[in-house]
């Protein structure tokens, strides 16, 4: 059923270890692209023409920047960050390199999903915490960002997902785990079966991923009983 190059694999636990640095640096890359991204998608929404700071020029600079990055598809983007990973760490290889790459690919990605998730609160709610003297410190702490705290979740899901693709990608400059093994020992190989087992432990990290983010979106969501 299956050919002998995945036997050898599984044995060795090459299959074991992709899935291990897949998720590795998922959950990484996501942790460090949400703290860039939450507080640059937050400012923003505040200095947004209807936020609670508006702040025209800061705006326009910043959503620039994001537009700027998230136009170039990732594949092309990989290659233009090598010389700033190389910079940053020490080298342009591994998956070291690749995670500084999701990052760079990532944060403004999620800020976009933040903004928008922000944006969704209630402005009644806004009001409401302006008349009761609250500063703008304190409604993004204790009004926006618990308000929103449903669909940011849901967006953290959907940010987790991408950048487990993009993780795949990262395998054509050198990057490990899944996307790796289906490359170097599935395609180049013609092992249709390696391929295609990275496709369905792929397809298993995102429900995952999925059933986890909802259950724990629905569970911050005051509007379910």
């Amino acid at each position: 059923m299956f050919s002998e190059m995945f036997y050898k694999l599984w044995n060795n636990g090459l299959i074991q270890l992709g899935v291990w640095e897949t998720i590795y640096m998922t959950l990484l890359s996501s942790l460090i692209a949400y703290l860039i991204g939450l507080p640059l998608g937050v400012v923003l929404c505040v200095t947004d023409t209807n936020g609670i700071r508006p702040t025209p020029w800061l705006n326009r600079v910043l959503g620039f920047v994001v537009n700027f990055f998230r136009s170039i598809p990732f594949i092309i983007l990989m290659v233009a960050m090598l010389p700033v990973a190389k910079f940053i760490i020490g080298t342009s290889l591994g998956n070291g390199a690749v995670i500084v790459m999701l990052v760079i690919a990532a944060a403004p990605y999620v800020a976009r999903m933040v903004e928008s998730s922000v944006k969704e609160v209630s402005f009644g709610v806004i009001e409401a915490a302006q008349s009761m003297g609250c500063t703008n410190m304190q409604i993004i702490s204790r009004v926006l960002l618990p308000e929103a705290k449903p669909s940011l979740i849901h967006g953290a899901v959907i940010s987790m997902v991408t950048i487990l693709g993009y993780s795949a990608m990262a395998a054509t400059i050198g990057g490990t785990g899944l996307g790796q093994i289906a490359i170097i020992y599935g395609h180049q190989r013609n092992n249709d079966d390696i391929t295609w087992i990275c496709v369905l432990l792929t397809v298993v990290i995102v429900q995952i991923i999925q059933i986890v983010g909802t259950y724990i979106a629905r569970k911050t969501d005051k509007r379910i009983k």
